[in-house]
Parts: C-alpha cells; structure tokens; sequence
C-alpha cells in the first residue's frame, strides 16, 4: 500500500513538473540541454550548443548538396527547406538558431501566455512578438514558425529588422512574413528567407514557445541547431554534426580544388587525377594544402586519415 502510494506521488509529481515546464513560454536550459544532449562543447547560458565561430564561418563555404549528401548519411533526411523569398540573393547566411513558434491567436491561449510572459520577466511594453528578439545575441538567426501566414502575419518590419541585426549581426528565417521590405533591404548585412511579405502589421499572433523544438515547413528545428542559407534553400544542422560535416566538405572542396590544378597542369591523365590516387599524388595534394592560402577547419590528422582510406 506504501509502494503503490509512493508511486501515485511520484507519477502526480512528474505530472506536476511536465505540466510546468509546457506551460513556459521561454525553454529552460535544462530542457534545451536534453535537446541537444549529443552535444558536448560548450553552452551558452539559454543551454544552447556554442558551436565555434571557425567552424561557422567555414560552414559558409558548404553547398545545399554536400550537407544534405552528410545529414542523409547521419539518418537526418528532412532538414531542408527551399521555395523562400529571399530578401538578398546571392548572399549566403549562417549562424546558430533561436527558435520560436507563433500560432493563430484565441483569447483564452493568449491570456495564459501574457500571464506566464510577465512571470518569466518578460516585456510588457510593445508586441508580444518582441520576446524572441529580446534573447538574441551575437551570430544567432531568429528562426520562427509563423504558420505560414502573409497577410497579418508580418513578424517584424524595418525597426525590428534593425533591431536583430544590431543584435546578432544576421537576419531571419520565418515560415511567415514580413513588412517594411524595401527598407530592410536597405539594411546592410540584413537578409531574410520568408514566405511572403505584406504591408500589413502583425495581427491574431501568439508566441507560444521560444527556444523549443519547431516546424519550418518540412523541417523540425531544434534551438541550437546550425544554420545555412542561401539562394537554394536552408538547412538546419544538429549541432553535433557541424565540425565533421564543415570537414567532410571542406575536404571534399579541397580535392575538387587541386584535381582542377593538376588536370590545368597535365602532369598526369585524367583517369590518375578522378580515381585512386597514387602515393606521388597523395604527397602532391599535402604539399599543396600545407601552402594553401586561407585557414582550414581541417587538420594534419583528418588530411592524413582521409587519404589512408581505401578509394582516395
């Protein structure tokens, strides 16, 4: 009887807690950590992974097809979004997602989020839809589920836009839209991949989550994860596999890269320079990358076990 009591307090307590934590609207980083428990760097202090600025500036230099190739390989086969409007194409954007998830407004859901908003310290002045912008810092994209809505669905415009990127130095990622789209444009180092864009202000939005799992339309995000975008489409990279995955391509580029110098030079045919390499090549390509002129996230090692594998 003890037993059975002890249990019944132990289930209404876990009951209890679960039912506090779905009620936040901000994720604790306890909740973020269990996210992205595969992670094992550092965190900044909402418990997201920080991923080395090396490796996110190199992810920059990824194209659409090697990570979706390297996140296929890993089982993570739907973490690709295309068909954006993109403010600024040509341009491609990286950095570190803080997410959040708008849904259309009821009044009685509402409530309960202004309510729990104003416990967690959260502003009270101005729209609600300020709450994700307020947490962001340096090098994070505001990526956010805004349902895909347009016309009063416009999540920020010119100020807000302003706002972010004096923040984090990026832009946005929004399954909605924005306003102000002539005059974001004109914000240098500002760039937005959205679903549409209106000259209507938000209206029937409510934020009910900020740093929890979202959808962007095909894709589940995870606060944390990597970001990429460019004219072809973004991704979304589970933080643990960024450095292998900036590796791998960068290795991949690397290859490319010196196949096209030595096929310009002749030194060899073509058949010696696209298949196995020989052990003359394989001391070439070192030579040539112990010379290379920009930094690499790749190492002495990861050149050195790559060419050991069996097919290089």
């Amino acid at each position: 009887m003890i037993k059975r009591a002890l249990l019944f307090m132990t289930v209404i307590t876990l009951s209890a807690g679960y039912m506090a934590q779905a009620q936040r609207v901000g994720s604790t980083p306890e909740y973020v950590k269990a996210l992205t428990a595969d992670w094992k760097g550092e965190r900044f202090a909402d418990g997201r992974p920080k991923i080395p600025d090396i490796v996110m500036e190199r992810l920059a230099n990824c194209t659409l097809e090697q990570i979706w190739g390297y996140l296929g390989k890993k089982g993570y086969r739907n973490q690709v979004e295309k068909n954006w409007v993109i403010l600024k194409p040509g341009e491609t954007m990286t950095g570190r997602a803080v997410t959040a998830q708008f849904m259309p407004m009821r009044p009685d859901l509402d409530s309960l989020v202004r309510a729990q908003g104003k416990a967690e310290g959260r502003s009270q002045k101005g729209g609600i839809n300020i709450w994700p912008i307020d947490i962001l810092t340096k090098g994070d994209i505001y990526v956010a589920d805004g349902f895909g809505k347009v016309k009063d669905g416009t999540l920020i415009g010119s100020s807000l836009g302003n706002a972010i990127y004096g923040k984090t130095g990026k832009g946005v990622i929004f399954y909605g839209s924005v306003r102000d789209m002539q005059e974001l444009k004109d914000t240098k180092g500002f760039n937005a991949w959205v679903k549409g864009h209106d000259p209507s202000y938000i209206k029937d939005m409510t934020p009910t989550s900020i740093n929890a799992p979202i959808r962007i339309g095909e894709v589940t995000v995870i606060p944390g994860d990597a970001v990429f975008a460019n004219e072809y489409g973004t991704v979304f990279i589970p933080a643990h596999l960024v450095e292998g995955l900036v590796s791998a391509s960068e290795m991949t580029a690397l290859r490319d890269e010196f196949e096209r110098v030595l096929l310009q030079q002749g030194k060899y045919p073509s058949g010696e320079i696209h298949g196995d390499w020989s052990d003359k090549i394989k001391g070439e390509f070192r030579a040539w990358v112990g010379k290379y002129p920009k930094k690499l996230a790749i190492t002495e090692k990861d050149i050195n076990a790559y060419l050991a594998k069996e097919g290089h």
